[in-house]
């Protein structure tokens, strides 16, 4: 089995294996399903908008506390099989997906296409009424004016939505257990993060036995730290919201920015820090050299940026900009093309490791030296399906995405779309897979797709909204280790997700319908939204300029893409990978710096703070092993005590702004 990183290898040993399988899924899960979809749903949404937090953790934390509560004084037993399927109802109905933050179901996609195709970015780079209306009414449409999914103009754009609703249940979970059973069963690799989850599910098991033990006690510090910060930092704005013009916000949300300060010292770099406490619990559970390396990149943005500016290469950024535009402007000359390069060495050098782990293998196999044993039959007990079938619902899947994309865009070769479908996303999902299992980390083999539209030719801007098959579906191979690890059968996950399905579209359009008439989203109401969406649509209008037809002008993409950089990001992330590995530095570095890439300094710096903390006092007093099983549990407890803020918090905010659009 190939090498672990050392710090990787605490995980392995934080759960053992079941000795035996139960189906989780029972008349408990129901009730949980309903009171996340009718309770906790709009508290997410609401969240999402007003500070850009995923209310996924504290949904699922906050829920399995008040169902472990309610069974202790019902005496009432909950095994871990059903805290387990509780947990993940509670993370399908209230967490979010992509880079908005944005939870609240299937509609919470529309809801950003409504903003996208009315945004002041669509607007100037000319495609906003270049959006097809499969996608989103037209900008001028009286559904947007009216700010309502109950009109007409939502029919077609809804079927699709529902549509690909249906054929991405079918497609993941095909290709996810068949990748499961791979990895896990036949090449054994220990996914050393599954155990993760897996634990916070037994620590609340556990309270409604007489079998309690540290991770209650551990929970609950976590839980009251998020409880005494959270009252500050959501529960002030949210409540002030509603009794004041704008929402008072002792702690800034998102961010201090001290962009404008510092341009006289530091020109074109984006300044400021978060004050989340969150950023330090992250600090804990994150690999301690993946944090040092994101830290690193935040470092050099520092200095490297000035330099860059003075030597020209950093030419949209002007002083005056805050953050959001500085990120942008620099994103758009420089970082752009060297994230593309690094993200492309790390996928190539996650490819090379998965080829030599092979090479090994069959080395072994040759010279009749022994290594890790393994089988297809399935373990007996935990309710395996046949192979053959979750691999014909990936097939059938598949090729419904295929005809779709082919009436949807019908000038788009269909050779692509199969390519991505029946090749590239098997592929690119196996490396993912091997990836989480040996290391519990990857970066996705970057703009394959984007490539791939640009370099085809194809004029028009429909290509970048077709349900193109091109997914990576390696995390639910993960997914379903850690199904193993709680003791559950593969068919408690069938019957979570046939639940789940009908009420996720129903909560969805209720309180995405009820919370868009209260205000416009985004608006003053929504601080982060109102600050961060405008970032997110200027970089997807990046990708957009890409293929306008009829446009002398240079794209914007044209002037982001420079493919100088794109080597020279590729190449320094091959040579850091292979000089860390030769002076036997950890490589999770390089991983580390990657990420960075992608992130604001502001978030950096209170993470590093945590892993310091974590690194050199918490595990020297309690020992590295002991401190990774406190840390993540701490963690899950410290966002169930957030989620009972916001959940409280965000209830009166929706009361009260709901009773102020009453006329009597």
């Amino acid at each position: 089995m190939a090498q672990l990183d050392p710090e990787l290898e605490l995980y392995r040993g934080l759960m053992d294996q079941p000795e035996q399988y139960e189906d989780g899924f029972d008349v408990k899960t129901i009730i949980g399903a309903l009171f996340i979809g009718f309770v906790m749903m709009p508290g997410a949404i609401y969240l999402g908008l007003f500070v850009g937090r995923d209310l996924g953790p504290a949904a699922e934390w906050t829920t399995i506390i008040l169902f472990t509560e309610v069974a202790r004084r019902s005496f009432i037993t909950l095994k871990r099989q059903e805290v387990y399927i509780l947990f993940y109802i509670a993370s399908a109905l209230a967490s979010s997906s992509g880079g908005l933050q944005l939870a609240g179901g299937v509609f919470a996609g529309k809801m950003w296409d409504q903003y996208f195709v009315r945004s002041p970015a669509a607007r100037g780079l000319g495609i906003a009424y270049e959006i097809p209306n499969w996608v989103v009414p037209g900008p001028d449409s009286e559904a947007l004016m009216r700010r309502t999914f109950f009109h007409p103009d939502w029919i077609y754009p809804t079927a699709i939505l529902l549509l690909g609703v249906i054929l991405s249940r079918l497609n993941w979970f095909g290709l996810g257990y068949a990748l499961f059973r791979i990895t896990s069963d036949y090449e054994r690799l220990p996914f050393p993060y599954a155990a993760i989850t897996a634990q916070g599910s037994t620590a609340l098991a556990e309270t409604t036995t007489k079998t309690e033990t540290w991770r209650w006690r551990v929970f609950s510090i976590g839980a009251m730290a998020g409880l005494a910060f959270g009252a500050f930092y959501i529960g002030v704005p949210a409540i002030t919201g509603v009794i004041m013009t704008k929402p008072l916000q002792l702690i800034p949300i998102p961010f201090v920015d001290l962009t404008r300060n510092t341009e006289a010292v530091l020109p074109a770099v984006p300044t400021g820090f978060v004050c989340d406490l969150g950023a330090i619990v992250a600090g804990f559970v994150v690999p301690f050299w993946a944090v040092v390396g994101s830290f690193v990149t935040a470092v050099v943005t520092l200095a490297l940026n000035p330099q860059l500016y003075k030597m020209g290469v950093l030419q949209q950024w002007t002083p005056g900009m805050d953050t959001i535009q500085t990120q942008f402007a620099n994103y758009i000359d420089f970082y752009f093309s060297i994230g593309m390069g690094t993200s492309f060495a790390v996928a190539a050098i996650g490819i090379f490791g998965i080829l030599a782990h092979f090479y090994r293998n069959r080395r072994a196999d040759e010279e009749g030296r022994e290594h890790e044993p393994g089988t297809l039959k399935g373990i007996p007990g935990r309710g395996d399906i046949p192979l053959w079938l979750a691999i014909a619902m990936f097939f059938v899947s598949t090729l419904g995405y295929v005809l779709l994309c082919r009436h949807l865009v019908p000038n788009f070769s269909i050779l692509w779309i199969i390519f991505f479908g029946f090749i590239f996303t098997p592929l690119e999902s196996y490396v993912d897979a091997r990836m989480k299992g040996l290391t519990g980390q990857w970066v996705r083999i970057p703009m394959v797709k984007e490539g791939v539209i640009i370099l085809s030719g194809y004029k028009g801007i429909d290509i970048w909204f077709a349900p193109i098959p091109e997914f990576d579906h390696g995390a639910r191979a993960q997914q379903f280790r850690v199904l193993e690890l709680t003791g559950n059968k593969v068919m408690s996950l069938v019957k979570a997700e046939l639940l789940i399905l009908p009420i996720v579209v129903l909560c969805s359009v209720l309180y995405w319908e009820f919370i868009w008439r209260l205000a416009p989203i985004p608006s003053v109401n929504y601080p982060y939204a109102q600050k961060m969406w405008h970032l997110s649509a200027l970089q997807r209008g990046l990708w957009l300029s890409a293929t306008m037809p009829g446009s002398e002008r240079q794209t914007m993409f044209e002037q982001a893409f420079k493919w100088q950089y794109v080597v020279g990001g590729f190449g320094f992330g091959v040579v850091a990978y292979n000089l860390l590995a030769a002076i036997r530095m950890p490589t999770l570095l390089v991983y580390g710096v990657v990420r960075g890439l992608g992130q604001l300094p502001h978030y950096v710096f209170p993470e590093m703070v945590g892993a310091l903390i974590s690194q050199y006092y918490m595990i020297p007093r309690f020992g590295a092993r002991r401190w990774k099983q406190y840390a993540t549990v701490l963690s899950a407890g410290y966002a169930c005590g957030m989620g009972l803020v916001g959940m409280g918090s965000v209830a009166f905010a929706l009361i009260g702004q709901a009773v102020s659009q009453m006329p009597y």
